[in-house]
């Protein structure tokens, strides 16, 4: 039986390379989706076509009992995923001095609340198996904080202190959980920014590619990461500011 991944806010962008790389590793897919059907479906029929398997599966990683039900009876039919891919992000971007609280919740919702969603809600089954990995995808953001983004650098730096601690916790069950940090990345979340003037800022002088993160993320779920957890892997083209 092929090992199962579930990544969340599979649609598109990072998440969406980070489960087609998967898929070619072997893995059987669970394409987290909240929105975007379509897209998502897209997805899991480009991986059936070419030879893999997935499933589309939706829900709001933002709403604990709705992401609780989806995967518990993903888990009674299929049994539980042996990774867990937090991808699933929102940005509500403005000065924290005119940010309202439902921007910074429904950041904090998701961005953070939906690892804490999904995590447990597939953290049994990973207990009893004695095996798994967690992988979160925060951000540069979370590492230096950038203005206009108080309420999405908190959630992730949320992540990265949440990941370290969780790392401890279950380590003696052979779970590693890790986070993966990009910088500036070409996916639609970056399309309005000034990418001339923002590659000047970066030693490598380009943005990633989402392959490029999903190469990170299919090194920490790979068994040769064995021996790596609560570690942050950044992956931002040199940008350490």
């Amino acid at each position: 039986m092929s090992k199962i991944a579930l990544v969340t806010g599979a649609s598109r962008g990072i998440g969406r390379a980070i489960a087609e790389r998967l898929a070619r590793d072997g893995y059987r897919i669970w394409a987290n989706y909240s929105g975007s059907k379509g897209a998502a479906e897209g997805l899991c029929a480009q991986i059936e076509q070419a030879g893999g398997s997935a499933l589309p599966v939706q829900f709001n990683v933002a709403d604990g009992e709705g992401t609780t039900r989806a995967l518990e009876a993903l888990i009674e039919a299929e049994g539980g995923p042996d990774v867990v891919v937090s991808n699933a992000g929102i940005t509500r971007d403005g000065l924290m001095a005119t940010m309202s609280a439902n921007e910074w919740n429904e950041v904090l919702n998701t961005n953070l609340g939906g690892f804490f969603h999904v995590s447990k809600a597939c953290l049994r089954p990973m207990l009893r198996k004695r095996a798994g990995r967690i992988i979160a995808i925060s951000s540069l953001s979370g590492e230096a904080g950038n203005p206009g983004q108080v309420n999405y650098s908190a959630s992730k730096a949320g992540l990265i202190g949440a990941c370290k601690a969780l790392a401890k916790e279950i380590a003696s069950r052979n779970i590693t959980v890790n986070v993966v940090a990009p910088g500036f990345v070409q996916t639609d979340m970056v399309k309005e920014l000034p990418k001339d003037e923002l590659e000047k800022m970066i030693p490598l002088k380009r943005f990633g590619r989402p392959e490029e993160i999903a190469a990170a993320v299919a090194f920490l779920a790979s068994d040769e990461a064995g021996y790596i957890t609560g570690h942050v892997l950044s992956v931002n083209g040199g940008m350490y500011i």
